[in-house]
Formats: structure tokens, C-alpha cells, sequence
């Protein structure tokens, strides 16, 4: 069965966890400094949270399948959907193992399509989606969404999560 996702970059984690779970009526499944995440069935929804993103805001929707069947049929969608499927492969991305891929709708809205194959106790560098999402940044002359981590020294809206 399929979950939609919506990732929402945030500022402050333990404000937006107050905020979402009252909102949903329920706590998130995953906290951690800077991400969280509830698998709710009602909607049925992977919303996750993060201080991850460029500026606060929408970073990112996608469609969680919960088998590589699953994944397959929504790999099929995509290629006709038109646009440019960037194939990410296994990751380990947002304390999660995956596999991945990526496309833009015609807004420019970056749609992930993944499948959960287990948990990690990383965030995850992002290198596969960063080397894939730069690569069609290098393109198409514009910034998407990104799951590296920002580097610790830098403020947030310094940081440039796909840097090369």
C-alpha cells in the first residue's frame, strides 16, 4: 500500500513537534535533533520534519511504497509522467535505508519515490541524492531538494545542502 510524504524544512524542531502533533493528535514515531517523522494512517501519511532544508517550507513530496513491487509500478509511473528520473539507488537518508529515485513536476516541486528497507542511526550524508540532484541542477540552472546534512560550523542559511 502506498503513503504519501511531505517533507517540511523547519527552523525549530521542538516548536514544529508541538505544533504537528497536535495537528495530527499524535507523536511522532522518530525524534531526533534535527529531524522527525510520523507514519500516520490517518491521512495516510510519512510526514517528516527537518532544520535540513534551505529556508523553512515545503522541501520536498514523494510516495512511500511499502515493497520493490510496489516501487516498480510507481518507477513505471514516473517514466511516463515525462521529465527526467533521477535514479538515486540504495541510500541511507533521513535515519533511514532506502531505495530512490527523483523527479520534477512542471512547478519545479521535487517528487521522491522510495522504498524503506530498514532504519540507520545516521541521517545520512545525501551523497546519492546530492550527486544526482547536482547533476540535473548542472542542467537545468536551478536548486531542488536535498537530504545531506548541513555542516555544523556554518548558520543554517548559510549552508548549501547540494554543494558539489
Amino acid at each position: 500500500m502506498k503513503r504519501m510524504h511531505v517533507h517540511v524544512a523547519v527552523k525549530d524542531i521542538p516548536q514544529s513537534v508541538g505544533f504537528y502533533s497536535a495537528l495530527f493528535g499524535a507523536e511522532p514515531t522518530v525524534v531526533k535533533s534535527d529531524y522527525a517523522k510520523w507514519m500516520l494512517d490517518d491521512p495516510r501519511v510519512n510526514f517528516a520534519i527537518s532544520t535540513r532544508g534551505r529556508e523553512p517550507g515545503l522541501d520536498h513530496l514523494g510516495i512511500q511504497v511499502d515493497s520493490a513491487e510496489e516501487l516498480g509500478e510507481v518507477y513505471d509511473r514516473l517514466r511516463k509522467a515525462g521529465g527526467e528520473v533521477i535514479e538515486q539507488g540504495q541510500t541511507v537518508c533521513c535515519y533511514a535505508k532506502s531505495e530512490k529515485s527523483w523527479i520534477d513536476d512542471p512547478a519545479g516541486i521535487a517528487w521522491e519515490t522510495f522504498h524503506t528497507t530498514g532504519e540507520s542511526i545516521v541521517y545520512g550524508d545525501g551523497s546519492g541524492e546530492r550527486t544526482a540532484r547536482v547533476a540535473h541542477e548542472k542542467q537545468d540552472g536551478k536548486q531542488s531538494a536535498c537530504c545531506a546534512p548541513q555542516p555544523q560550523a556554518e548558520p543554517a542559511e548559510a549552508s548549501a545542502c547540494c554543494r558539489p
